[in-house]
């Protein structure tokens, strides 16, 4: 499930923040904040995705860099909000 769950966070990446530029290579650990990938606005349109495509409610708190700052922190929320 994380493989695929991380590989479906990337594609929305690539699409939405890179305009579909695959020259970048995206590893699980990368910061998106501090490399200037995705900015306030960015945030806020990743957790309209994840709730959409993850059937997940995101609470404010919940929108912090420990849980959307890597597409691996990413994934690992995600499965945490689904078995919750």
């Amino acid at each position: 499930m994380t493989a695929e769950t991380q590989a479906t966070i990337r594609a929305f990446i690539v699409e939405n923040f890179l305009f579909g530029d695959e020259s970048h290579p995206l590893p699980a650990d990368l910061s998106l904040i501090d490399n200037d990938l995705i900015d306030s606005t960015g945030i806020l349109e990743l957790v309209g995705f994840l709730e959409e495509r993850f059937a997940i409610k995101i609470a404010d708190a919940d929108i912090v860099p420990a849980n959307l700052d890597t597409i691996g922190r990413i994934a690992g929320f995600i499965a945490r909000k689904q078995t919750a």
